[in-house]
């Protein structure tokens, strides 16, 4: 109670400073200021500048954002560029008599800097050149992101909602219990919408009966429910030789309560999925062929078929451990397992995107292809990323994903660092389909909060821009920090090395989480290894940041987290607190004029 307090305060006395620096001429950026030849309003102190400055199309620092509705996540409003994107739209239904089709490709374990749309590909022995065609005649996202790990992402995705929300704070492992628990998703309003739903591939969002793809929106899905170092790692004499060399434990491990094969999934059977085949080290390498032969053959019954459809592809790859087949082992420059499974992974996407132009639905599918977080620094390659931090970490390495939107005529090729959340996909999707504003809280229950915002006009308007003003950062059961345009703020960090001083030092190898006090800022345009704070020298960009900080521990408040798969042995975060307790916080940060929108 007191840290939150003193934190708090010391927000309060940098909002009050913003508001000295406006009286005193000291504008926030994008607020134009006549020179006055009688004084010196902007420049320092050996004089006036005659620049005039620019300001730089996306940037929001100094707009008001605004919540749709109660439980809604606050969001820019941009009129004309909605306007154009819902003519769009209208135009492209007109033509094809139905709503538009999603793909979502859902890699694993994949960096920012992996493919070559990013700058690796064929720099860093990996060529990919399907992602890279699509790419280039999409919209790249260089600001999109994820979450620290798998579940939690997947979970955002399909509930709009970001891991405090949804409960899914870590993977769940080797069938703990908990997951999605009949959470209402984003296939299941599809569903209610006339849309056919396939999933494919890895789940990884609980293997309990209110957690299986069929009772949370899926007309059908064929994949795994665990994460595929579950099915090998026990099995493998030079992974786990102290398993697998020892029969008594190999076979507690076969005997162990999680499903051990690939499944099909359907709601003839709410009860459980039917079993395929056991995966084992020598089935796990064609895992991926077998997903893109079954993704195929579901769209060439989409052929003509009058619903729309939304397709949900998560790869295996290429999370460790990786098993390349004989197809594809060395098939990279590179020639590790690693890379020789991105080669699969783009030879897997363009495939599928033949078979929409096949099938004659390329121009009525939004397709996004991304990563479920960021890569995994403890094993080879080590992560491939430009920025600080790896899985597991809220450091951009961590969550900052490769990722483009393609739509054929309705996307037009550029690149844009507007903030891009997961949780945006389900508004996005669901304002395509009519449902707007305010509405889509309506959707949900009261007590639901959704961190997502709708980018429909971001993504398709011409030259869209994000209507995201802010984005949250999340780790494990704590809130993180928040960014705004290039500004990053951090409340709770990582210290990777504080545990161990030797080996790897990934996101998940012991990092300890400390609270920040509140003023520490990076500028990830200057410096996206964050490894420099520039909160003490950069006051009038760092206070909206903070009060966007404020804002969101006071959602936290009116919608609490919640802790289906979490972590013990923690300290809880502040925000968790008692019903009274939150109340008496909110009424100090309401005394202080915390958590406002405006800078």
């Amino acid at each position: 109670m007191k840290t939150l307090y003193s934190r708090h305060s010391r927000t309060g006395g940098r909002l009050g400073a913003l508001a000295l620096a406006v009286s005193l001429g000291l504008a926030a950026p994008g607020i134009a200021l006549a020179q006055d030849d009688a004084g010196n309003i902007r420049g320092s102190t050996t004089g006036p500048t005659t620049a005039k400055g620019f300001d730089y199309p996306g940037h929001s620092l100094h707009l008001q954002d605004k919540k749709p509705a109660p439980n809604m996540y606050p969001a820019l409003s941009r009129p004309e560029q909605d306007s154009a994107a819902a003519k769009k739209l209208a135009d492209l239904e007109a033509k094809t008599g139905k709503k538009p089709n999603v793909l979502f490709f859902l890699l694993d374990d994949v960096g920012w800097m992996d493919p070559g749309f990013n700058g690796g590909g064929v720099a860093v022995g990996n060529a990919t050149p399907n992602m890279d065609e699509f790419a280039l005649d999409g919209l790249i996202l260089t600001s999109a992101y994820s979450t620290p790990s798998c579940s939690p992402s997947r979970a955002t995705i399909h509930t709009g909602q970001n891991p405090l929300h949804h409960g899914i704070l870590r993977p769940p492992m080797y069938g703990e219990a908990g997951g999605l628990d009949g959470a209402l998703t984003l296939p299941k309003l599809l569903q209610e919408k006339g849309y056919t739903t396939m999933g494919v591939g890895k789940w990884h969002m609980g293997e309990n009966k209110g957690s299986l793809p069929q009772n949370v929106g899926y007309d059908e899905y064929v994949g795994f429910l665990g994460v595929s170092d579950m099915y090998t790692e026990w099995r493998d004499v030079y992974m786990n030789p102290e398993v697998a060399l020892s029969p008594s434990r190999f076979k507690m491990m076969e005997e162990d309560g999680f499903n051990h094969y690939e499944v099909t999934c359907s709601p003839s059977d709410t009860e459980k999925c039917e079993d395929g085949k056991l995966i084992d080290l020598e089935y796990i390498k064609h895992l991926d062929q077998h997903w893109k032969e079954t993704s195929l053959d579901f769209l060439d019954k989409q052929k003509g078929a009058e619903d729309p459809f939304f397709l949900y592809h998560a790869t295996r790859g290429c999370h460790f451990d990786n098993y390349p087949s004989d197809d594809y082992a060395g098939k990279s420059a590179a020639s590790t397992v690693y890379s020789d499974c991105i080669v699969e992974m783009d030879d897997v996407f363009g495939t599928l995107m033949s078979k929409l132009e096949e099938i004659g639905e390329l121009e009525n599918t939004m397709v996004i292809l991304t990563s479920d977080n960021g890569p995994e620094c403890e094993i080879p390659p080590h992560g491939r990323t430009p920025f600080r931090g790896c899985k597991g970490s809220a450091w951009e390495g961590g969550v900052r994903v490769p990722t483009f939107v393609y739509w054929k005529d309705m996307i037009e090729p550029r690149k844009s660092d507007g903030l891009f959340d997961f949780a945006d996909v389900l508004p996005t999707v669901m304002s395509m389909n009519g449902v707007k504003g305010a509405d889509i809280g309506g959707l949900f229950d009261d007590t639901t909060y959704i961190d997502g915002v709708d980018q429909a006009s971001f993504l398709i308007a011409d030259n869209g821009e994000s209507n995201r003003r802010s984005r949250p950062y999340t780790i494990n059961q704590y809130y993180a920090g928040s960014r705004i345009d290039e500004f990053k703020g951090v409340i709770t960090g990582e210290l990777q090395d504080s545990i161990f001083s030797r080996g790897d030092i990934g996101g998940f190898s012991g990092a300890l989480f400390t609270d920040t006090g509140g003023a520490i800022a990076i500028n990830l345009y200057t410096n996206p290894q964050e490894d420099v704070n520039v909160g003490v020298r950069h006051i009038p960009a760092l206070v909206p940041v903070m009060a966007t900080q404020s804002m969101y521990i006071k959602e936290l408040m009116d919608y609490p987290p919640q802790f289906k798969i979490g972590f013990s042995g923690n300290n809880p975060p502040l925000y968790n607190l008692a019903p009274e307790a939150r109340e008496a916080m909110k009424k100090i940060m309401n005394e202080r004029g915390l958590g406002r929108h405006t800078p």
